[in-house]
């Protein structure tokens, strides 16, 4: 009833028809606040029928269990087919690869880091990273992003420029203005910022033609691979598309995950699965995090948007609609790593990842920004505007329904069925069939596990001796606690203020890792 009201509304904002009057702002609010709609709707149609009609909602929940069994095998795959060619990947000398492609030495790479209040220590080891590059590094161009709001930035700025002002092709260190009018303070309106200053002065200083350089955003916690740029380059000459497409590496949380709590590591590698899986599915892929495009895309779309928390997703809703819906995102099977949630207290740490969550979960702001856009954009195809409709609803939906439904609500309507002493065939074997998908679920559970320990980076010396892996993959008991609390939860929070027109502002991870 709430889809088909909710039908009803946009027929008659979006149409000619004059008997209802909406101004652009009240039919965009009516695109905000659909997927929160449909979230509200789901769990409370589902409660009010658990008590109502029972055996209708374990009916659907059998089947919507089942849904996600086969889901989960099929993504299983996924993981399995991405890992596999990250194997291939990373004993490969891209270098050497490289420099038998013709041009690849005129291909330049502009390499933007952010950053605010972060540690030193954390932004050090990231520059000490990109210095080690196997790629020729006067051809790295590197731009130190700083908000003018952080006092420390200033001090941070002299010690990267002492220690690396000579190890690249340019060193630009850049001070992003506090309290510009129209701006969100986040990352988005710093790279901006940063972006446009390196573009003058880097590329257009050296006549750098825009087509030979590739831009990347680095968080302040990345770690990027060796033979990332090399890997790149080669990727980047041999695309048969090569302006139309952005470049997403691998996410690995890994650069202090021996120091963080059982619960924030399992977050943290599901993170990683669910982004490798995404590569094997490109039709699905949007940029995310640390990730590289072509400079001429950058400057066509005007840079990225300042006033929005997302703006790593939105940038390739940029491009896509700049170029009438011929752009993509091309996986590539090389790890940027990346810091898990990890502070000096548990509880502290938590609610850490819980925000950080929350506000990846606000990307949810890019339905409304999509829909609109498509509205008006009649020449991106019906049948591609659908299915990337499609693909971001039912993500953002998924991710605050689904593990809800799964391990809280599915039980609900079998215990009320039984307390009120129902025996039909349903109700009794209900919680048998729940029972088996779960178990057979469980072996995906433990194939995942193993693939995580694969994954991981070596143990420090004491947990050589003591604990080793061990933990690592007993810690997986905790996967559906933390699909809740740092799934579904945090999912229907950014979806209901976006809804309810609580707009969430950036908020900056803290970061906390140890010395080398």
């Amino acid at each position: 009833m709430t889809v088909c009201l909710f039908r009803d509304m946009w027929l008659a904002a979006f149409s000619s028809n004059q008997t209802l009057r909406l101004s652009d702002r009240a039919k965009y609010r009516l695109l905000e606040m659909l997927p929160g709609v449909l979230v509200w709707s789901t769990f409370i149609v589902a409660a009010a029928l658990s008590f109502w009609q029972p055996r209708w909602v374990i009916v659907f929940i059998i089947l919507f269990d089942l849904y996600w069994f086969i889901r989960a095998i099929y993504v299983l795959v996924y993981l399995l087919i991405a890992y596999r060619r990250y194997r291939r990947t990373v004993v490969i000398d891209w270098l050497q690869k490289a420099e038998r492609t013709a041009g690849w030495d005129r291909i330049y790479h502009l390499v933007l880091v952010p950053v605010s209040a972060e540690p030193y220590q954390v932004l050090v080891q990231s520059f000490r990273a990109l210095a080690q590059s196997k790629f020729p590094l006067e051809r790295l161009l590197v731009v130190l992003a700083c908000e003018e709001r952080f006092p420390q930035t200033r001090q941070y700025a002299a010690g990267i420029h002492r220690e690396f002002g000579h190890r690249f092709g340019g060193l630009l260190v850049n001070f992003h203005p506090a309290n510009i009018p129209g701006e969100i303070a986040g990352k988005g309106a710093n790279i901006t910022w940063a972006g446009k200053s390196a573009v003058k002065k880097f590329i257009a200083a050296r006549k750098i033609p825009y087509a030979d350089v590739v831009v990347t955003t680095l968080d302040v916690d990345s770690i990027v691979h060796p033979q990332y740029f090399a890997y790149l380059t080669w990727v980047y000459l041999h695309h048969p598309d090569r302006l139309r497409t952005s470049y997403q590496p691998l996410a690995f949380y890994h650069n202090n995950i021996w120091q963080s709590p059982a619960l924030t590591r399992v977050v943290a590698i599901s993170t990683t699965f669910w982004l490798m899986t995404e590569t094997i599915r490109p039709d699905r892929l949007f940029t995310f995090s640390s990730h590289s495009m072509p400079l001429q895309a950058l400057v066509d779309v005007g840079f990225w948007q300042n006033d929005i928390v997302t703006e790593d997703s939105r940038i390739f809703l940029q491009c896509f609609l700049e170029y009438d819906g011929d752009y993509r995102v091309t996986p590539l099977y090389l790890p940027i790593s990346m810091d898990t949630v990890a502070t000096q207290s548990f509880w502290r740490t938590v609610v850490n990842q819980y925000k950080q969550q929350r506000r990846w979960a606000y990307g949810v702001e890019n339905f409304p920004y999509m829909v609109w856009n498509f509205i008006t954009n009649q020449r991106i195809g019906f049948g591609k505007k659908l299915k990337y409709v499609w693909n971001q609803l039912e993500g953002v939906y998924s991710w605050a329904t689904a593990p809800i439904l799964i391990f809280v609500l599915g039980w609900l309507p079998v215990s009320v069925a039984q307390a009120r002493g129902n025996t039909t065939l349903i109700v009794q074997s209900a919680p048998h069939v729940l029972q088996t998908l779960m178990t057979l679920a469980t072996v995906g559970l433990i194939a995942g596990a193993v693939i995580s320990t694969i994954l991981l980076p070596p143990p420090p010396p004491a947990r050589r001796r003591f604990l080793g892996f061990l933990p690592m993959l007993l810690q997986w008991v905790l996967f559906p606690v933390t699909m809740i609390i740092f799934g579904s939860i945090p999912a229907t929070d950014a979806q209901t203020r976006l809804m309810l027109g609580k707009y969430l502002g950036f908020w900056v991870t803290e970061k906390t890792r140890q010395a080398e």
